[in-house]
């Protein structure tokens, strides 16, 4: 139910099998995960305690407690996790758990070169168990960018189009923080991290008749929404920019993107639940993150007036300015509730699901330089671009 997103659903299913079970340990863990995803995140942490309580050994619920920012109260459950005897017996996807929650805790507490001993111990046993999948990303890329040259895919005039906004870039670079806001608006349907547009794409590419992409991809919304605003956020379809652009009606594209040390930090410490394999090597987030700037900008200058920057940084520092200058370009009427996007109460999935639930602030910015040696290899990358030889200045 979690997966489908019907939280609501998963939550009455942990709670039926607590019910059933009390001392289910797993049950209580994983509602705690989606108090977390809805926003309750003192019961999030209760639940979450009460699991470790039941089984001392639970890996992932120690890596869920790490994430609350209430977590700095847990110092009984600090020692178990920092004991050399939860390390015994241990698979390796549940040391992952163990590493990672071991880096955050660490973090809170800025110790930052013992976390970010951890951290690359994590990841180098993810690596392990899936390695990266950056070659596959850039190379994905270029061949998009080819096929955006060609003719639009049977586009056609329709009135009544809906808007659709696609928020791409790089995870971690501001995109949950930017779909709360936008979603502040009663008129606006989050779709969330959704791949519904590539699916229409290969839909379009496959059939034997002739498909409309714009009807395919709003037959597809429309089963998730009536609202005619949706905000799509599956990041990677910045590869699609270009045939967005030429072929999506109404189609409107907010490129999300941050300082890159800033972001491959943040990846880096991210521990994704599927998916981003790369995100466990500093070398190919940073190859994935200049490809996508690159990809970008040629996108940019061929659709301008279709893509809008937004860069996280202005946005957190000077949340007045840029979030009117956006509403603006979108064309919307303005509300002072943008400036509040830790009220909406929208169920929220991702790694961000903490932090959205707090006033924008500017605390992340610069982090980067608690891990500059971590980072090196990162930087190795970056400076061969002649923008960015001063980035570490």
């Amino acid at each position: 139910m979690r997966d489908l997103g019907k939280l609501q659903d998963a939550e009455l299913s942990n709670r039926k099998a607590i019910e059933i079970n009390p001392d289910f340990a797993d049950a209580h863990s994983n509602l705690g995960i989606i108090l977390r995803d809805l926003g309750k995140l003192k019961d999030a942490e209760l639940s979450t305690r009460k699991a470790i309580e039941i089984n001392r050994d639970l890996a992932v619920a120690y890596y869920s407690l790490s994430l609350l920012k209430y977590s700095h109260e847990n110092k009984v459950f600090q020692d178990q996790l920092f004991s050399k005897n939860i390390l015994n017996n241990k698979l390796s996807k549940d040391l992952v758990d163990i590493y990672f929650a071991r880096a955050n805790f660490l973090h809170n507490e800025k110790k930052y070169e013992d976390s970010s001993k951890y951290l690359q111990l994590a990841n180098n046993l993810k690596l392990d168990l899936n390695p990266s999948n950056s070659d596959t990303f850039i190379n994905k890329s270029r061949t998009l960018l080819i096929k955006s040259d060609k003719k639009e895919i049977n586009k056609k005039e329709q009135i009544n189009s809906s808007e659709s906004i696609f928020i791409v870039g790089m995870p971690r670079s501001g995109s949950t923080l930017l779909e709360s806001i936008l979603s502040m608006s009663n008129d606006v349907y989050d779709l969330g991290e959704i791949n519904i547009l590539e699916e229409s794409f290969l839909e379009c590419k496959n059939s034997k008749q002739e498909i409309n992409l714009t009807e395919l991809y709003e037959k597809k919304v429309n089963n998730k929404t009536e609202l005619h605003i949706t905000t799509n956020k599956w990041l990677y379809n910045y590869q699609y920019a270009g045939i967005i652009a030429r072929n999506i009606l109404n189609a409107k594209i907010i490129h999300c993107f941050r300082h890159p040390l800033d972001n491959i930090l943040s990846i880096y410490r991210a521990h994704f639940a599927k998916g981003n394999y790369y995100s466990s090597s500093l070398v190919d987030s940073a190859r994935v993150y200049l490809d996508q700037e690159e990809i970008m900008t040629q996108y940019k200058n061929r659709f301008r007036s279709k893509i809008y920057d937004l860069n996280y940084d202005l946005l957190v520092s000077d949340p007045n300015q840029e979030i009117k200058s956006l509403i603006a370009w979108l064309g919307w009427q303005w509300d002072n509730k943008y400036l509040s996007p830790h009220l909406n109460p929208r169920p929220v999935s991702t790694a961000s699901n903490v932090q959205v639930r707090s006033p924008i602030n500017s605390k992340s910015i610069g982090g980067w330089k608690n891990y500059k040696d971590m980072l090196k290899p990162a930087i190795e990358i970056l400076t061969q671009v002649d923008k960015y030889q001063d980035i570490t200045s």
